[in-house]
Protein backbone atom coordinates (compact mmCIF):
# COMPACT_ATOMS: atom_id res chain seq x y z
CA UNK A 1 0.00 0.00 0.00
CA UNK A 2 1.13 3.54 -0.73
CA UNK A 3 -0.29 6.82 0.46
CA UNK A 4 -2.59 8.76 -1.84
CA UNK A 5 -0.87 11.62 -3.63
CA UNK A 6 -1.86 15.25 -3.24
CA UNK A 7 -4.75 14.81 -5.68
CA UNK A 8 -6.58 12.76 -3.10
CA UNK A 9 -7.65 10.39 -5.86
CA UNK A 10 -9.36 13.18 -7.83
CA UNK A 11 -9.34 13.36 -11.62
CA UNK A 12 -6.26 15.41 -12.48
CA UNK A 13 -6.18 14.78 -16.24
CA UNK A 14 -4.00 11.69 -16.38
CA UNK A 15 -5.68 10.63 -19.63
CA UNK A 16 -6.21 14.17 -20.93
CA UNK A 17 -2.74 15.73 -21.01
CA UNK A 18 -3.92 18.63 -23.17
CA UNK A 19 -5.89 19.99 -20.22
CA UNK A 20 -3.79 18.73 -17.32
CA UNK A 21 -2.65 21.97 -15.72
CA UNK A 22 -3.19 23.81 -12.45
CA UNK A 23 -4.91 26.68 -14.28
CA UNK A 24 -7.42 24.38 -15.99
CA UNK A 25 -8.12 22.60 -12.73
CA UNK A 26 -8.53 25.88 -10.87
CA UNK A 27 -11.01 27.30 -13.38
CA UNK A 28 -12.97 24.22 -14.52
CA UNK A 29 -12.43 21.49 -11.92
CA UNK A 30 -14.98 20.19 -9.44
CA UNK A 31 -13.74 22.61 -6.79
CA UNK A 32 -14.35 25.49 -9.23
CA UNK A 33 -17.90 24.24 -9.88
CA UNK A 34 -18.58 24.07 -6.16
CA UNK A 35 -17.16 27.57 -5.68
CA UNK A 36 -19.36 28.91 -8.49
CA UNK A 37 -22.50 27.42 -6.94
CA UNK A 38 -21.63 28.98 -3.61
CA UNK A 39 -20.88 32.31 -5.30
CA UNK A 40 -24.37 32.31 -6.81
CA UNK A 41 -26.01 31.61 -3.45
CA UNK A 42 -23.86 34.27 -1.78
CA UNK A 43 -24.60 36.76 -4.57
CA UNK A 44 -28.32 36.12 -4.24
CA UNK A 45 -28.18 36.77 -0.49
CA UNK A 46 -26.47 40.10 -1.16
CA UNK A 47 -29.17 41.04 -3.69
CA UNK A 48 -31.95 40.18 -1.25
CA UNK A 49 -30.42 42.13 1.60
CA UNK A 50 -29.87 45.19 -0.58
CA UNK A 51 -33.52 45.00 -1.67
CA UNK A 52 -34.67 44.82 1.93
CA UNK A 53 -35.88 41.24 1.54
CA UNK A 54 -33.40 39.68 3.98
CA UNK A 55 -32.25 40.78 7.44
CA UNK A 56 -29.42 43.29 7.59
CA UNK A 57 -26.10 41.51 7.91
CA UNK A 58 -27.35 38.34 6.19
CA UNK A 59 -25.12 38.73 3.15
CA UNK A 60 -21.96 38.82 5.24
CA UNK A 61 -22.94 35.67 7.12
CA UNK A 62 -23.81 33.82 3.91
CA UNK A 63 -20.60 35.02 2.24
CA UNK A 64 -18.56 33.64 5.14
CA UNK A 65 -20.49 30.37 5.04
CA UNK A 66 -19.93 30.16 1.25
CA UNK A 67 -16.18 29.63 1.63
CA UNK A 68 -15.54 26.51 -0.53
CA UNK A 69 -13.00 25.25 1.99
CA UNK A 70 -15.81 24.49 4.42
CA UNK A 71 -17.24 21.72 2.24
CA UNK A 72 -16.37 18.10 1.54
CA UNK A 73 -16.37 17.97 -2.25
CA UNK A 74 -16.44 14.18 -2.54
CA UNK A 75 -19.26 13.91 0.00
CA UNK A 76 -21.35 16.48 -1.87
CA UNK A 77 -20.77 14.59 -5.14
CA UNK A 78 -21.95 11.28 -3.67
CA UNK A 79 -24.99 12.83 -2.04
CA UNK A 80 -25.93 14.54 -5.31
CA UNK A 81 -27.31 11.17 -6.40
CA UNK A 82 -30.15 11.70 -3.94
CA UNK A 83 -31.60 14.67 -5.80
CA UNK A 84 -29.94 14.38 -9.18
CA UNK A 85 -27.78 17.50 -8.94
CA UNK A 86 -25.07 18.89 -6.64
CA UNK A 87 -27.00 22.00 -5.59
CA UNK A 88 -29.37 20.10 -3.32
CA UNK A 89 -26.82 18.53 -0.94
CA UNK A 90 -24.58 21.59 -1.05
CA UNK A 91 -27.53 23.80 -0.15
CA UNK A 92 -28.27 21.62 2.88
CA UNK A 93 -24.67 22.02 4.02
CA UNK A 94 -24.72 25.75 3.35
CA UNK A 95 -27.80 26.21 5.50
CA UNK A 96 -26.07 24.39 8.36
CA UNK A 97 -23.01 26.61 7.98
CA UNK A 98 -25.14 29.77 7.94
CA UNK A 99 -27.01 28.68 11.05
CA UNK A 100 -23.76 28.00 12.86
CA UNK A 101 -22.25 31.35 11.86
CA UNK A 102 -25.37 33.40 12.61
CA UNK A 103 -24.27 33.95 16.18
CA UNK A 104 -26.25 37.18 16.50
CA UNK A 105 -29.47 35.41 15.59
CA UNK A 106 -30.41 37.80 12.79
CA UNK A 107 -32.05 35.04 10.77
CA UNK A 108 -29.49 35.03 7.97
CA UNK A 109 -30.86 31.71 6.77
CA UNK A 110 -33.82 33.59 5.27
CA UNK A 111 -31.45 34.91 2.60
CA UNK A 112 -30.36 31.47 1.43
CA UNK A 113 -31.91 30.25 -1.84
CA UNK A 114 -35.17 32.18 -1.28
CA UNK A 115 -37.50 31.71 -4.30
CA UNK A 116 -34.78 29.95 -6.34
CA UNK A 117 -34.68 26.43 -7.71
CA UNK A 118 -31.66 24.22 -8.19
CA UNK A 119 -31.61 24.82 -11.95
CA UNK A 120 -31.48 28.58 -11.42
CA UNK A 121 -28.40 28.11 -9.29
CA UNK A 122 -26.58 25.49 -11.34
CA UNK A 123 -27.22 27.12 -14.73
CA UNK A 124 -26.01 30.44 -13.36
CA UNK A 125 -23.01 28.77 -11.72
CA UNK A 126 -21.99 27.15 -15.01
CA UNK A 127 -22.29 30.51 -16.78
CA UNK A 128 -20.08 32.01 -14.07
CA UNK A 129 -17.60 29.17 -14.47
CA UNK A 130 -17.63 29.79 -18.22
CA UNK A 131 -17.13 33.52 -17.76
CA UNK A 132 -14.02 33.01 -15.66
CA UNK A 133 -12.63 30.40 -18.05
CA UNK A 134 -13.37 32.40 -21.19
CA UNK A 135 -11.43 35.32 -19.80
CA UNK A 136 -8.33 33.13 -19.44
CA UNK A 137 -8.87 31.57 -22.88
CA UNK A 138 -9.08 34.99 -24.53
CA UNK A 139 -5.85 36.11 -22.90
CA UNK A 140 -4.05 33.19 -24.57
CA UNK A 141 -5.96 33.70 -27.83
CA UNK A 142 -4.77 37.29 -28.12
CA UNK A 143 -1.18 36.33 -27.44
CA UNK A 144 -1.54 33.67 -30.14
CA UNK A 145 -2.96 36.07 -32.70
CA UNK A 146 -0.24 38.59 -31.88
CA UNK A 147 2.41 35.96 -32.63
CA UNK A 148 0.65 34.84 -35.82
CA UNK A 149 0.32 38.41 -37.04
CA UNK A 150 4.04 38.89 -36.52
CA UNK A 151 4.76 35.74 -38.53
CA UNK A 152 2.45 36.91 -41.30
CA UNK A 153 4.27 40.22 -41.59
CA UNK A 154 7.77 38.79 -41.19
CA UNK A 155 7.20 36.15 -43.88
CA UNK A 156 5.01 38.12 -46.28
CA UNK A 157 7.50 37.36 -49.08
CA UNK A 158 8.67 33.93 -47.94
CA UNK A 159 7.84 31.60 -50.82
CA UNK A 160 6.49 28.13 -50.21
CA UNK A 161 4.29 25.69 -52.07
CA UNK A 162 0.54 25.62 -51.72
CA UNK A 163 -1.07 22.20 -51.50
CA UNK A 164 -4.49 21.03 -52.62
CA UNK A 165 -5.82 17.52 -51.95
CA UNK A 166 -2.30 16.62 -50.72
CA UNK A 167 -0.63 17.68 -53.97
CA UNK A 168 1.44 20.73 -54.89
CA UNK A 169 -0.91 23.32 -56.38
CA UNK A 170 0.44 26.88 -56.78
CA UNK A 171 3.15 29.12 -55.36
CA UNK A 172 2.17 30.44 -51.95
CA UNK A 173 3.71 32.42 -49.10
CA UNK A 174 4.21 31.39 -45.54
CA UNK A 175 3.02 34.86 -44.58
CA UNK A 176 -0.40 34.14 -46.06
CA UNK A 177 -0.50 30.76 -44.34
CA UNK A 178 0.18 32.43 -40.98
CA UNK A 179 -2.40 35.12 -41.79
CA UNK A 180 -5.01 32.44 -42.48
CA UNK A 181 -4.19 30.80 -39.16
CA UNK A 182 -4.63 34.23 -37.58
CA UNK A 183 -7.95 34.64 -39.39
CA UNK A 184 -9.43 31.45 -37.99
CA UNK A 185 -8.33 32.12 -34.42
CA UNK A 186 -9.25 35.82 -34.43
CA UNK A 187 -12.70 35.21 -35.93
CA UNK A 188 -13.51 32.55 -33.35
CA UNK A 189 -11.98 34.69 -30.61
CA UNK A 190 -14.18 37.62 -31.55
CA UNK A 191 -17.27 35.42 -31.36
CA UNK A 192 -16.19 34.21 -27.94
CA UNK A 193 -15.47 37.76 -26.78
CA UNK A 194 -18.93 38.93 -27.84
CA UNK A 195 -20.79 36.00 -26.35
CA UNK A 196 -23.30 36.83 -23.62
CA UNK A 197 -23.40 34.52 -20.61
CA UNK A 198 -26.75 35.11 -18.90
CA UNK A 199 -28.00 34.62 -15.38
CA UNK A 200 -30.73 32.02 -14.92
CA UNK A 201 -33.87 32.69 -12.92
CA UNK A 202 -37.43 31.44 -12.93
CA UNK A 203 -38.14 29.40 -9.83
CA UNK A 204 -39.63 25.94 -9.69
CA UNK A 205 -41.45 25.99 -13.03
CA UNK A 206 -40.16 29.11 -14.72
CA UNK A 207 -43.09 31.36 -13.69
CA UNK A 208 -41.36 33.29 -10.89
CA UNK A 209 -44.29 32.40 -8.65
CA UNK A 210 -42.21 32.19 -5.49
CA UNK A 211 -40.32 35.33 -6.48
CA UNK A 212 -43.61 37.16 -6.89
CA UNK A 213 -44.67 36.16 -3.40
CA UNK A 214 -41.26 37.17 -2.06
CA UNK A 215 -41.50 40.67 -3.54
CA UNK A 216 -45.24 41.40 -3.36
CA UNK A 217 -44.92 43.56 -0.24
CA UNK A 218 -41.81 45.37 -1.42
CA UNK A 219 -41.04 48.03 -4.00
CA UNK A 220 -39.17 45.63 -6.27
CA UNK A 221 -39.89 42.77 -8.67
CA UNK A 222 -38.41 39.34 -9.41
CA UNK A 223 -37.07 40.73 -12.66
CA UNK A 224 -35.17 43.47 -10.84
CA UNK A 225 -33.71 40.89 -8.46
CA UNK A 226 -32.57 38.71 -11.37
CA UNK A 227 -30.97 41.67 -13.12
CA UNK A 228 -29.27 42.64 -9.87
CA UNK A 229 -27.86 39.13 -9.50
CA UNK A 230 -26.48 39.34 -13.04
CA UNK A 231 -24.74 42.60 -12.15
CA UNK A 232 -23.50 41.15 -8.86
CA UNK A 233 -21.88 38.17 -10.61
CA UNK A 234 -20.68 39.97 -13.73
CA UNK A 235 -23.01 38.06 -16.04
CA UNK A 236 -25.51 39.23 -18.65
CA UNK A 237 -29.10 39.91 -17.70
CA UNK A 238 -31.68 37.65 -19.34
CA UNK A 239 -35.10 38.83 -20.57
CA UNK A 240 -36.80 35.70 -19.27
CA UNK A 241 -36.05 32.34 -17.66
CA UNK A 242 -34.38 29.93 -20.10
CA UNK A 243 -34.83 26.62 -18.29
CA UNK A 244 -35.69 24.85 -21.54
CA UNK A 245 -34.43 27.36 -24.12
CA UNK A 246 -30.78 26.40 -24.24
CA UNK A 247 -29.34 28.80 -26.78
CA UNK A 248 -27.03 30.27 -24.14
CA UNK A 249 -25.46 26.85 -23.64
CA UNK A 250 -25.37 25.70 -27.26
CA UNK A 251 -23.96 29.06 -28.40
CA UNK A 252 -21.17 28.79 -25.86
CA UNK A 253 -20.45 25.20 -26.88
CA UNK A 254 -20.51 26.05 -30.58
CA UNK A 255 -18.14 28.98 -30.10
CA UNK A 256 -15.68 26.95 -28.06
CA UNK A 257 -15.77 24.21 -30.70
CA UNK A 258 -15.17 26.79 -33.45
CA UNK A 259 -12.14 28.08 -31.59
CA UNK A 260 -10.82 24.54 -31.20
CA UNK A 261 -11.43 24.01 -34.94
CA UNK A 262 -9.14 26.96 -35.64
CA UNK A 263 -6.53 25.60 -33.24
CA UNK A 264 -6.83 22.20 -34.91
CA UNK A 265 -6.13 23.65 -38.34
CA UNK A 266 -2.86 25.14 -37.09
CA UNK A 267 -1.90 21.89 -35.39
CA UNK A 268 -2.66 19.81 -38.49
CA UNK A 269 -0.49 22.07 -40.66
CA UNK A 270 2.40 22.07 -38.21
CA UNK A 271 2.22 18.28 -37.85
CA UNK A 272 2.64 17.88 -41.61
CA UNK A 273 5.12 20.68 -42.18
CA UNK A 274 7.38 19.46 -39.36
CA UNK A 275 7.75 15.95 -40.78
CA UNK A 276 11.44 15.26 -41.49
CA UNK A 277 10.80 14.84 -45.21
CA UNK A 278 9.09 18.25 -45.33
CA UNK A 279 10.99 20.10 -42.57
CA UNK A 280 9.53 23.55 -43.21
CA UNK A 281 8.61 24.16 -39.56
CA UNK A 282 9.57 22.94 -36.11
CA UNK A 283 7.97 23.36 -32.74
CA UNK A 284 9.76 25.27 -29.98
CA UNK A 285 11.93 22.97 -27.91
CA UNK A 286 11.70 22.49 -24.17
CA UNK A 287 13.37 20.09 -21.79
CA UNK A 288 11.52 16.79 -21.64
CA UNK A 289 9.12 17.63 -24.45
CA UNK A 290 8.74 15.46 -27.54
CA UNK A 291 10.58 12.51 -26.08
CA UNK A 292 9.92 8.86 -26.85
CA UNK A 293 9.99 5.98 -24.40
CA UNK A 294 11.91 3.87 -26.92
CA UNK A 295 13.68 6.08 -29.47
CA UNK A 296 16.14 8.59 -28.04
CA UNK A 297 16.46 10.54 -31.29
CA UNK A 298 12.77 11.44 -31.52
CA UNK A 299 11.56 15.05 -31.29
CA UNK A 300 7.82 14.58 -31.48
CA UNK A 301 5.68 17.70 -32.17
CA UNK A 302 3.83 17.22 -28.91
CA UNK A 303 2.25 20.67 -28.69
CA UNK A 304 0.48 20.10 -32.00
CA UNK A 305 -0.46 16.56 -31.02
CA UNK A 306 -2.12 17.81 -27.84
CA UNK A 307 -3.90 20.68 -29.58
CA UNK A 308 -5.17 18.33 -32.30
CA UNK A 309 -6.43 15.90 -29.67
CA UNK A 310 -8.56 18.68 -28.19
CA UNK A 311 -9.86 19.79 -31.60
CA UNK A 312 -10.93 16.25 -32.47
CA UNK A 313 -12.93 15.92 -29.24
CA UNK A 314 -14.79 19.22 -29.49
CA UNK A 315 -17.37 18.50 -32.23
CA UNK A 316 -18.96 15.55 -30.44
CA UNK A 317 -19.16 17.54 -27.20
CA UNK A 318 -20.83 20.47 -28.95
CA UNK A 319 -23.19 18.02 -30.65
CA UNK A 320 -24.09 16.60 -27.25
CA UNK A 321 -25.18 20.05 -26.13
CA UNK A 322 -27.43 20.36 -29.18
CA UNK A 323 -28.78 16.87 -28.59
CA UNK A 324 -29.62 17.82 -25.03
CA UNK A 325 -31.24 21.11 -26.08
CA UNK A 326 -33.48 19.31 -28.55
CA UNK A 327 -34.67 16.96 -25.81
CA UNK A 328 -35.51 19.44 -23.05
CA UNK A 329 -39.05 18.36 -22.26
CA UNK A 330 -41.77 20.09 -20.23
CA UNK A 331 -40.96 23.26 -18.27
CA UNK A 332 -38.03 21.71 -16.43
CA UNK A 333 -36.09 18.88 -18.07
CA UNK A 334 -35.01 15.48 -16.90
CA UNK A 335 -31.80 13.72 -18.06
CA UNK A 336 -31.20 16.04 -21.01
CA UNK A 337 -30.17 18.80 -18.62
CA UNK A 338 -27.81 16.49 -16.81
CA UNK A 339 -25.78 15.52 -19.88
CA UNK A 340 -25.04 19.20 -20.57
CA UNK A 341 -22.88 19.66 -17.49
CA UNK A 342 -19.94 17.36 -18.27
CA UNK A 343 -19.98 18.23 -21.99
CA UNK A 344 -19.85 21.97 -21.35
CA UNK A 345 -17.23 21.65 -18.64
CA UNK A 346 -15.04 19.43 -20.84
CA UNK A 347 -15.28 21.91 -23.72
CA UNK A 348 -14.15 24.67 -21.40
CA UNK A 349 -11.27 22.54 -20.13
CA UNK A 350 -10.15 21.56 -23.62
CA UNK A 351 -10.35 25.12 -24.92
CA UNK A 352 -8.34 26.50 -22.02
CA UNK A 353 -5.74 23.74 -22.17
CA UNK A 354 -5.36 23.94 -25.95
CA UNK A 355 -5.22 27.75 -25.89
CA UNK A 356 -2.11 27.64 -23.73
CA UNK A 357 -0.41 25.08 -25.96
CA UNK A 358 -1.21 26.85 -29.22
CA UNK A 359 0.00 30.14 -27.75
CA UNK A 360 3.35 28.55 -26.91
CA UNK A 361 3.47 26.97 -30.36
CA UNK A 362 2.79 30.25 -32.18
CA UNK A 363 5.21 32.28 -30.07
CA UNK A 364 8.09 29.83 -30.52
CA UNK A 365 7.45 28.37 -33.98
CA UNK A 366 10.66 27.79 -35.97
CA UNK A 367 10.37 28.65 -39.68
CA UNK A 368 12.81 27.36 -42.33
CA UNK A 369 12.48 29.39 -45.57
CA UNK A 370 15.21 27.40 -47.36
CA UNK A 371 13.28 24.18 -46.89
CA UNK A 372 10.14 25.90 -48.13
CA UNK A 373 11.93 26.96 -51.30
CA UNK A 374 13.37 23.47 -51.76
CA UNK A 375 9.91 21.93 -51.60
CA UNK A 376 8.52 24.60 -53.89
CA UNK A 377 11.16 23.79 -56.47
CA UNK A 378 10.31 20.09 -56.40
CA UNK A 379 7.33 20.71 -58.66
CA UNK A 380 9.46 22.71 -61.08
CA UNK A 381 7.84 24.95 -63.69
CA UNK A 382 4.75 22.72 -63.84
CA UNK A 383 3.59 24.60 -60.74
CA UNK A 384 3.13 27.63 -63.00
CA UNK A 385 1.08 25.82 -65.66
CA UNK A 386 -2.12 27.61 -64.67
CA UNK A 387 -0.47 31.02 -65.00
CA UNK A 388 1.17 30.12 -68.29
CA UNK A 389 -2.16 28.98 -69.69
CA UNK A 390 -3.94 32.13 -68.55
CA UNK A 391 -1.33 34.38 -70.17
CA UNK A 392 -0.47 32.42 -73.33
CA UNK A 393 -3.60 30.46 -74.34
CA UNK A 394 -5.41 33.56 -75.68
CA UNK A 395 -2.43 34.23 -77.96
CA UNK A 396 -2.49 30.80 -79.62
CA UNK A 397 -4.53 30.11 -82.69
CA UNK A 398 -6.66 27.00 -82.91
CA UNK A 399 -4.67 24.04 -84.21
CA UNK A 400 -6.10 20.71 -85.39
CA UNK A 401 -9.40 21.65 -83.79
CA UNK A 402 -7.81 22.27 -80.40
CA UNK A 403 -7.96 25.59 -78.62
CA UNK A 404 -4.93 27.32 -77.16
CA UNK A 405 -5.85 26.10 -73.66
CA UNK A 406 -6.16 22.52 -74.91
CA UNK A 407 -2.77 22.76 -76.65
CA UNK A 408 -1.13 23.87 -73.41
CA UNK A 409 -2.87 21.06 -71.54
CA UNK A 410 -1.34 18.66 -74.05
CA UNK A 411 2.08 20.04 -73.07
CA UNK A 412 1.36 19.30 -69.41
CA UNK A 413 0.04 15.81 -70.18
CA UNK A 414 3.13 14.93 -72.20
CA UNK A 415 5.40 16.35 -69.49
CA UNK A 416 3.80 14.12 -66.86
CA UNK A 417 4.73 11.07 -68.89
CA UNK A 418 8.42 11.81 -68.30
CA UNK A 419 10.23 10.58 -65.15
CA UNK A 420 9.75 12.98 -62.25
CA UNK A 421 13.39 14.04 -62.25
CA UNK A 422 13.15 15.04 -65.92
CA UNK A 423 9.79 16.82 -65.88
CA UNK A 424 11.12 20.33 -65.31
CA UNK A 425 13.35 20.22 -68.39
CA UNK A 426 10.69 18.38 -70.38
CA UNK A 427 8.04 21.03 -69.64
CA UNK A 428 10.30 23.89 -70.70
CA UNK A 429 11.25 22.08 -73.93
CA UNK A 430 7.71 21.02 -74.84
CA UNK A 431 6.31 24.43 -73.98
CA UNK A 432 8.82 26.21 -76.19
CA UNK A 433 8.05 23.79 -79.05
CA UNK A 434 4.32 24.46 -78.71
CA UNK A 435 4.72 28.22 -79.03
CA UNK A 436 5.11 29.82 -82.46
CA UNK A 437 8.46 31.61 -82.87
CA UNK A 438 8.41 35.13 -81.51
CA UNK A 439 5.04 34.77 -79.78
CA UNK A 440 6.56 34.80 -76.28
CA UNK A 441 10.06 36.11 -75.65
CA UNK A 442 12.52 34.24 -73.44
CA UNK A 443 12.32 37.09 -70.94
CA UNK A 444 8.53 36.89 -70.78
CA UNK A 445 8.61 33.11 -70.50
CA UNK A 446 11.08 33.42 -67.64
CA UNK A 447 8.72 35.79 -65.88
CA UNK A 448 5.83 33.37 -66.36
CA UNK A 449 7.87 30.55 -64.84
CA UNK A 450 9.00 32.55 -61.79
CA UNK A 451 6.99 31.46 -58.71
CA UNK A 452 7.33 34.92 -57.16
CA UNK A 453 5.45 36.35 -60.15
CA UNK A 454 2.33 34.24 -59.64
CA UNK A 455 1.22 35.00 -56.10
CA UNK A 456 -1.91 36.88 -57.02
CA UNK A 457 -3.08 39.03 -54.11
CA UNK A 458 -1.40 36.95 -51.42
CA UNK A 459 0.10 40.02 -49.74
CA UNK A 460 -3.13 41.96 -50.08
CA UNK A 461 -5.18 39.14 -48.60
CA UNK A 462 -2.88 39.00 -45.60
CA UNK A 463 -3.15 42.74 -45.06
CA UNK A 464 -6.95 42.64 -45.28
CA UNK A 465 -7.14 39.80 -42.77
CA UNK A 466 -4.97 41.60 -40.22
CA UNK A 467 -6.80 44.88 -40.74
CA UNK A 468 -10.15 43.19 -40.06
CA UNK A 469 -9.15 42.28 -36.50
CA UNK A 470 -7.26 45.23 -35.02
CA UNK A 471 -8.16 44.18 -31.47
CA UNK A 472 -6.30 40.89 -32.01
CA UNK A 473 -3.05 42.44 -33.21
CA UNK A 474 0.07 42.71 -31.01
CA UNK A 475 -0.66 46.14 -29.51
CA UNK A 476 -4.20 45.12 -28.57
CA UNK A 477 -2.95 41.83 -27.14
CA UNK A 478 -0.55 43.60 -24.81
CA UNK A 479 -3.45 45.48 -23.26
CA UNK A 480 -5.59 42.40 -22.63
CA UNK A 481 -5.47 40.58 -19.32
CA UNK A 482 -6.98 37.34 -18.15
CA UNK A 483 -10.25 39.11 -17.28
CA UNK A 484 -10.99 40.08 -20.87
CA UNK A 485 -14.27 38.19 -21.29
CA UNK A 486 -17.40 40.17 -22.02
CA UNK A 487 -19.72 40.32 -19.04
CA UNK A 488 -22.84 41.45 -20.84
Amino acid sequence: MTDLDSSGGADVGLLSPVSASPLVAALTGDRAVLAAILAVESGWAAVLEKAGLAPAGSAAVVASAADPGRYDLADVAVRAQGGGNPVIPLLADLRKQVAALDTSGIGAGKAVHASLTSQDVLDTALMLLAHNTVGAVLADVKRTTAALAALAEQHADTLCVGRSLTQHSLPYTFGLRAAQWFHGVAAAGRQLENLELPVQFGGAAGTLAAGTVLTERSHTTPFFLADSLASQLGLAAAPAPWHTNRLAVTSLGHTLAALLDAFGKIAADVLFLSRPEVAELAEPRAAGRGVSSAMPQKQNPVLSVLVRSAALQAPSLAARLHLAAANFNDERPDGAWHIEWPALRQLLSLALGAAGHVRELAEGLQVFPDAMRRNLDLAGPLLLAEGVSAAVAPLLEEKDGRSGKQQLQDVVDRTLQAPAAEQAAAYRKLLREALPPGLVTDLRLGELLDPAGYLGEAAGISRRILAAYPDFLPTASAETDANGARRG
